[in-house]
């Protein structure tokens, strides 16, 4: 038998001795005993391999049903059957769920639009001259390809067919490639718009707006770790990531390149204007060079166009409001004796208007200096000046990009083409869709369909778009949110027979009994949610026990935010964590017969370590993630 197999033997074995040592005799049973056997139960028949939503739909029914057995059987049928109306019921109104079809859609739409191969060779040559420059591209890419699917079974299994030979070719050692395309691959876990952080918010109660907007930075921060360990290896152990040669890490240029380089420069700034000036005679068309010059000046009209929008912000003036409150019931300083009391705008008895005495109007100086007042408010109040650190970002960028074109040479320009047609399409989307949600322009539901349009209009951008390919996206989007619905419907059952039950009281007193701060139970949390995400996935950890420790994190005045954003880092390691990691098994479905499943193994555990770095990073600095909701909302 195999090693993983004794391994979940072992474990399952565990669960099943410490529940015949912790539970009392028969007779001494109460309720909350039949909580936590119930609690334990849906681990075991889960590691068994029974359909997780259905396990707890079915568990959920015949505990609840016990907890309603003193009342007599039509009733206690009655109240069972009730209570998984209601339940899946509410699952249903929950209009939180209505963006997870959608964002997977649009997830299935850009994976079959072929991107991912001319990402990862755009992401190779761009990175070339980096230390472990392959790995280092694998996980840039499994980040950005991540980050528009968020289905981390077809990001392992793509890159595992396009990255993993290139690698090895390359001479880098199999624990590396494992271990960058299987924790590049979880990002999407991570990384908005993440399905996990939509469950999670759904089950919490938590913006997912919120979620999104703190989650950016930490997992840009883990991908960043991951690129760093890559980059360190490569220097530490030039066997294990060997540089790229110079004939792979070299660009083939298109004949007009090559003469403009030759008669010219080899920069294409000045070659493609010294070309139409027509300082040498280069049989080069006119359209061709102006193409290729608006696509190289394309940086510069970014940044340009960035530069005013930035500037056109700090420099908006302040418009304050004066509302002119006034005390009501009448004008101030009159009493209900007065004359003057009740008048409002009414003329006086007997008085006639100047104009019908004769007297002209002029004005006073006072009413001379309203109208000049009345026409400063109509220009408007004067602009602020911009700050100091507009001008020294001014100043850096533009120094930035002076460098830039310095160096920016026909390769390069290839290579930027190259980025355009892949990377940039997908960033553009990417960004479109978090920006709506996390600048309010749109909710995640509205955010999902414009990004499944988007999906769509990529697919025929690349030529992909058929009625076959629309099909498949469809069934499989429909069949993935089905899962996820119907987890969310047992979720719901079965928490509400385990409250019932008391079996939340019960682990409420336990946790409560210990006097721990909130430091402490935060660490004692993520140590449980950790090891919980050997036996089982992150859908199961979210639905089943998220409900269980929410109820402890309002009690300890913990932010459900900063927790769910340290949920969302420590539930990688379900992906990455045997022997249930299922990114192991998608990458040795394609991996070559002598790459074994260890090896796949090995290669995962210092990422897994790279993540609980990024655990503590985030607990010593919660800033991390909270500071973008802070400042947004």
């Amino acid at each position: 038998m195999r090693k993983e197999v004794w391994f979940g033997l072992s474990i399952l074995m565990a669960i099943v001795i410490g529940i015949v040592i912790l539970m009392p005799s028969p007779e001494n049973i109460t309720n909350g005993h039949l909580g936590l056997l119930m609690l334990a139960l849906i681990v075991v028949t889960i590691m068994l391999g029974f359909p997780t939503a259905f396990t707890l739909m079915g568990m959920g029914v015949m505990f609840t049903f016990l907890a309603y057995s003193h009342l007599p059987m039509p009733i206690a049928i009655e109240q069972t059957l009730d209570l998984m109306v209601l339940r899946a019921y509410s699952v249903m109104t929950n209009d939180v769920l209505i963006a997870v079809p959608l964002f997977i859609f649009m997830g299935y739409l850009v994976e079959r639009a072929n991107l991912i191969e001319r990402l990862f060779k755009s992401m190779h040559l761009a990175m070339a001259r980096i230390p472990g420059s392959l790995g280092v591209a694998t996980i840039a890419t499994c980040a950005v390809f991540a980050t528009a699917t968020g289905i981390v079974g077809a990001v392992v299994t793509l890159m595992g067919l396009l990255a993993m030979p290139a690698m090895m070719k390359a001479g880098y050692s199999v624990r590396l490639t494992a271990g960058a395309i299987t924790a590049g691959g979880c990002l999407g876990i991570m990384i908005p718009p993440s399905v996990l952080l939509i469950v999670y918010g759904a089950v919490a109660g938590v913006s997912v707006v919120k979620l999104y907007a703190g989650a950016f930075f930490p997992g840009l921060m883990l991908a960043g770790l991951y690129v760093l360990y890559v980059i360190i290896m490569a220097k530490v152990s030039p066997k294990s990531a060997p540089p790229l040669s110079e004939e792979e890490r070299r660009v083939d240029l298109p004949p007009f390149a090559e003469s403009i380089k030759h008669a010219i420069s080899n920069r294409a700034l000045p070659g493609l204007v010294g070309a139409m000036k027509g300082k040498r005679n280069l049989d080069v068309p006119m359209t061709t060079l102006l193409r290729h010059l608006v696509i190289v000046l394309l940086p510069a009209v970014v940044f340009i166009a960035a530069m005013g929008l930035t500037y056109k912000s700090v420099t908006a003036p302040v418009v304050t409001v004066d509302y002119g409150l006034q005390e009501m019931g009448g004008f101030g300083g009159f009493d209900e004796g007065s004359d003057l009391y009740g008048g409002g705008l009414a003329e006086p008895e007997g008085a006639e208007p100047l104009g019908a005495l004769g007297f002209d109007a002029a004005p006073s100086e006072e009413a001379t200096g309203s109208n000049n007042d009345e026409a400063q408010e109509e220009a408007g109040p004067p602009s602020e000046p911009a700050p100091t650190w507009f001008w020294i970002l001014l100043a850096v960028v533009t120094l930035i990009m002076i460098v830039f074109y310095a160096i920016f040479t026909f390769a390069r320009l290839e290579i930027f083409k190259m980025l355009l047609s892949s990377f940039f399409p997908l960033a553009i989307l990417i960004a479109a869709v978090l920006g709506s949600i996390v600048f309010g322009f749109a909710t995640p539901s509205e955010a999902a369909a414009m990004g499944a349009f988007g999906g769509i209009l990529l697919a025929f951008a690349y030529g992909r778009l058929n009625i076959g390919m629309m099909k498949e996206s469809v069934y499989l989007a429909a069949k993935t949110s089905a899962m996820v619905c119907w987890l969310f419907v047992g979720s719901a059952i079965f928490s509400a027979a385990f409250a019932l039950l008391g079996g939340q009281e019960i682990i409420n007193a336990w946790v409560l009994s210990m006097d721990l701060t909130p430091i402490q139970f935060l660490i004692m949390s993520q140590v449980v949610i950790f090891l919980l995400g050997w036996p089982l996935e992150w859908t199961e950890i979210i639905v089943i026990f998220m409900p269980i420790f929410l109820p402890l994190v309002n009690h300890f005045g913990i932010d459900p935010l900063f927790f769910g954003l340290l949920v969302a880092l420590n539930l990688q390691t379900a992906f990455l964590s045997p022997p249930v990691a299922m990114s192991a098994f998608y990458l040795k479905g394609v991996s070559p017969p002598h790459v074994t499943l260890n090896q796949i193994f090995l290669g995962m555990l210092p990422f897994m370590g790279i993540q609980i770095v990024a655990i503590v990073l985030m607990y010593l600095f919660p800033g991390i993630g909270l500071w973008l909701p802070e400042v947004l909302y």
